[in-house]
């Protein structure tokens, strides 16, 4: 019983942190996207920043990606981001160097330019500005 009501604590603490969780009357949980920019996300001098900013800029010079995931839909099943009619995300592989297979890492695209970041295989989201990697935003 002790553990559940520690359980509880830690998921209402979740504001605290950049994520919702328990609503007024203290049950359940709802998930949301960090949205207050680049300034929480990956540095764009670094390693993975430079992976964000190649895979912007082939988006935007409608190149092709190496996988054939690549541009499709994002389907939002984890409801984390804003809801949009089906097809109005497509998701995008960052490549996490070292890895053999598409890894975790992925760029999820809205059709008004709104871009998010997930480095965990969809169980977050961060709200990222495409010029603060050199795309177009």
């Amino acid at each position: 019983m002790r553990l559940l009501a520690a359980l509880a604590v830690c998921l209402c603490a979740l504001p605290l942190l950049g994520a919702s969780g328990c609503d007024e009357g203290g049950e359940g949980t709802t998930a949301t996207v960090a949205t207050s920019g680049a300034s929480n996300g990956p540095s764009a001098s670094g390693p993975e920043g430079g992976e964000i900013a190649r895979v912007l800029a082939t988006v935007d010079a409608g190149g092709q990606l190496p996988y054939e995931e690549d541009g499709g839909t994002f389907e939002n099943r984890e409801g984390l981001l804003p809801d949009h009619p089906l097809g109005y995300y497509r998701e995008y592989t960052v490549v996490t160097p070292g890895e053999y297979t598409r890894g975790a890492r992925r760029l999820v695209i809205g059709e008004g330019g709104e871009v998010f970041y997930t480095s965990d295989h969809y169980s977050s989201f961060i709200r990222i500005d495409p010029g603060d990697y050199g795309g177009s935003g």
